[in-house]
């Protein structure tokens, strides 16, 4: 990576290890040093990883990614660490080490949980991994792609820059230019519907499709100006103030308009972290409920409240968002929408919770220099896929649709992605109009 004018080199950032180290011992609780024990050295792990399959390096071995918290750990914290240090069986963390292993624990894991799924030990490997960067970044350390995106976050309200005035703007030009009604800053709602920058800016036609949607089926929604970004590049970055930063804001939208439900979209770590995790960063208990979209399109729909025309134009088959389906529980939903609609659909193999990851979750999309490896995990995507003979793929997660997109191109892929969003809101089968319920 070249540095610009006036920046650092990566190999010459300052590197406080002193910092990491500590910042390590403060987070190794429990579970965590319980994993660490628990690590028997089996390797199963590497062959559920798509970084290793797709390169066959060993040195993607999730199991490895451990390395950093449990060096720290035995030779501070477990049983017997005195010991250890004396016969010089537990050396001391350099430079040198955090520098070894930053692209691990960064460009080449996007914290999927896939290793987990064949851990006979359980061990949740993704979660030591989003310690491990917060370590990092308190080092020092970390991809400044990745971290700007938090900054960005922090500082302008998302990641890609959408401040409250650039979200009004875009809302209003949406509405008008696809004669929608986008509800925006309403006194009271329902629910609250959270966008992700990537949508915003990227795929705008998403957001018109949740707002045809829930306009269809006579929600009270609202987007909020005090809480609109779902993405939280705080814990993709290691970067804990920032993480919390982004679940408060959520929660300020929410309890200004009274929503008693908050509905996550198309973003499979936004939905993650606000359902599973939001509570701990905010430290209370969440005023809500929180659900992806398509929980709630699919709770819509059991309801009678959508209706679809089939859609039979081509055979498609779908990509289950690893952070929705196998770590968020919520991989039935996406199905039940497809059935009955998609006239041709194709399940691809593996697939639900043994899905393979499309290779740019966990702020790994964003990193610049993860890439080349990135364009290469998707190589087993796209045979699972041509495996279907389906000639497009169905997702719920606009990182993952980037994340593909940007590979397809790079690889000359000729398979179509869509939106099921997007794909539902074009064959929308309701009577009712695209305006929104009023209080």
């Amino acid at each position: 990576m070249t540095a610009q004018p006036g920046e650092i080199a990566p190999d010459e950032r300052p590197v406080n290890v002193k910092a990491a180290i500590d910042k390590m011992e403060a987070l190794l609780g429990g579970h965590m040093a319980a994993y660490l024990d628990a690590c028997v050295h089996c390797g199963q792990c590497a062959q559920a990883c798509h970084f290793h399959e797709a390169t066959q390096n060993p040195r993607y071995t999730p199991a490895l990614k451990l390395q950093p918290m449990t060096r720290v750990y035995r030779r501070n914290m477990a049983p017997f660490s005195g010991l250890r240090k004396a016969l010089g069986m537990a050396p001391e963390i350099t430079e040198a080490d955090l520098r070894d292993w930053e692209p691990l624990i960064f460009d080449t894991c996007t914290m999927c949980g896939r290793c987990t799924i064949v851990c006979p030990m359980a061990i949740d490997i993704a979660s030591v991994v989003a310690a491990t960067r917060q370590a990092f970044v308190a080092a020092g350390l970390g991809p400044p792609d990745l971290l700007q995106a938090a900054d960005n976050a922090r500082d302008k309200g998302s990641p890609l820059g959408v401040t409250p005035e650039v979200l009004e703007d875009r809302v209003e030009w949406l509405a008008d230019d696809n004669e929608v009604e986008i509800a925006l800053d309403k006194d009271k709602a329902d629910v609250l519907l959270t966008v992700s920058s990537i949508e915003m800016m990227k795929y705008p036609d998403s957001v018109v499709a949740m707002a045809k949607l829930l306009n269809g089926a006579g929600v009270d929604w609202t987007l909020s100006s005090k809480g609109y970004e779902a993405t939280n590049f705080g814990v993709l970055s290691g970067k804990g103030d920032v993480a919390r930063i982004m679940v408060e804001r959520i929660a300020a939208g929410a309890e200004a308009v009274g929503a008693k439900t908050v509905v996550v979209p198309e973003c499979g770590h936004a939905y993650g972290v606000l359902r599973w995790s939001g509570a701990n960063l905010l430290g209370r208990e969440l005023p809500f409920e929180v659900l992806h979209i398509t929980e709630y399109l699919a709770a819509l729909k059991r309801q009678g409240k959508l209706k679809f025309k089939p859609y039979d134009a081509q055979a498609v088959t779908y990509h289950d968002p690893c952070q929705i389906s196998r770590r968020g529980g919520a991989t039935a939903d996406a199905r039940y929408l497809l059935e009955g609609f998609a006239t041709d659909f194709r399940e691809m193999t593996p697939t639900g919770n043994y899905n393979w990851c499309c290779g740019g979750g966990g702020g790994v999309q964003a990193m610049g220099s993860a890439a080349d490896v990135r364009h290469e995990v998707f190589r087993i995507k796209m045979a699972q896929v041509e495996a279907t003979g389906a000639p497009a793929l169905v997702s719920a997660c606009a990182n993952c649709r980037l994340t593909m997109d940007e590979s397809k191109k790079a690889l000359a892929w000729d398979k179509e992605l869509l939106s099921i969003v997007e794909l539902l809101a074009d064959n929308l089968d309701n009577p009712a109009s695209d305006t929104p319920a009023t209080d």
